[in-house]
């Protein structure tokens, strides 16, 4: 069902990230070591061709999420393939019909307000604002500085990141957390939001963080179940939506094995309809949804959803149930 301009967001705006399983969008990725071979005139050729080809792939992706009323879409982090190398990294607007290939990402940007489409980004795990390393800090801040650089072409709002690391003493780390969020520069900054994750780091350590630099926090239910803190799911989210001055963002996936199979922080294909917190519905609300099966699997849960809100039972399995499903099937 495809949305109109001047309808408001379906709530809640659930979100496909990055990939498709099944339909013919695919974003083209560089190593730099086959950029290295080229000579110099020849590399920065194609590394314009790839950057627009991902232009086209995005407004293609844009375009079907709109057809199919899903409404947001995170971007892959190498949509500007191998911008921040220290080898081979570029500056878009100096290659081969760099202002061109910037003005078809603005499109994709006036595309997505228009159909009200969310745009977001997840940087790499090496992006980690307290590491004790000063060149690991160095390159998160020059991966952020692309994406937030993208952000602007496109609308997006959200840049997520995870807490980082511990490095033996979580108290100092979360400090030195809040002092790397300081020293962000706005075009960051405005756009950056923390994730809790399903090894280190939980709401309740990143909501003290969150309330002391403003940052809103990205709440990943499924990671809060693999880490449990003392907050149940919907005090956790709660007390997240609260660190939001617009439409919060949260994450939603579903155990591979099932929650009492050998590692539950494995995402499944599809999102068992149990998964989803009751306490979400109502809400404005983007969900992204991290499945292996992508699009299949957020179209799957849109349907859920509309059981789940006309009160009638699910077809899908049980909580910790496994499905026999397969993204490509």
């Amino acid at each position: 069902m495809k949305r109109q301009p001047t309808e408001e967001p379906v709530e809640p705006r659930l979100g496909l990230c990055c990939q498709f399983a099944r339909e013919p969008i695919r974003f083209r990725a560089a190593t730099a070591t086959a950029r290295r071979r080229l000579p110099a005139r020849a590399r920065r050729s194609r590394l314009a061709e790839l950057c627009r080809a991902n232009a086209e792939a995005l407004l293609a992706a844009l375009r079907y999420c709109a057809e199919q009323g899903i409404g947001a879409f995170r971007v892959n982090r190498r949509i500007l393939p191998l911008k921040t190398h220290p080898g081979v990294g570029y500056d878009l607007a100096a290659l081969p019909d760099g202002e061109a290939n910037i003005a078809r990402f603005r499109e994709c940007g006036r595309f997505a307000c228009a159909h009200h489409l969310r745009l977001s980004f997840h940087p790499d795990q090496f992006v980690v604002l307290n590491s004790p390393n000063p060149a690991t800090r160095a390159q998160s801040l020059a991966e952020l500085d692309y994406q937030a650089g993208v952000a602007e072409w496109i609308g997006a709002d959200t840049i997520n990141i995870h807490g980082g690391g511990a490095y033996g003493d979580k108290p100092a780390a979360l400090r030195a957390l809040g002092a790397g969020i300081d020293r962000l520069p706005a075009a960051v900054r405005t756009r950056l939001t923390l994730e809790n994750d399903d090894k280190l780091y939980t709401p309740a350590d990143l909501l003290p963080v969150c309330a002391a630099t403003g940052v809103p926090l990205v709440y990943d239910v499924h990671h809060h179940r693999c880490l449990p803190d003392g907050l149940d799911v919907a005090e956790a989210a709660t007390r997240a939506r609260r660190t939001w001055r617009t439409e919060p963002l949260f994450h939603l996936s579903s155990p591979r094995e099932g929650w009492n199979g050998p590692k539950p922080e494995r995402h499944h294909d599809y999102i068992d309809a149990a998964d989803y917190p009751r306490e979400w519905l109502g809400w404005p609300l983007t969900v992204e949804v991290e499945a292996k099966a992508k699009e299949l699997a957020v179209l799957r849960l849109q349907e859920d959803l509309v059981q789940i809100r006309s009160c009638r039972p699910t077809a899908r399995t049980a909580r910790g149930g496994r499905r026999r499903t397969n993204a490509a099937a």
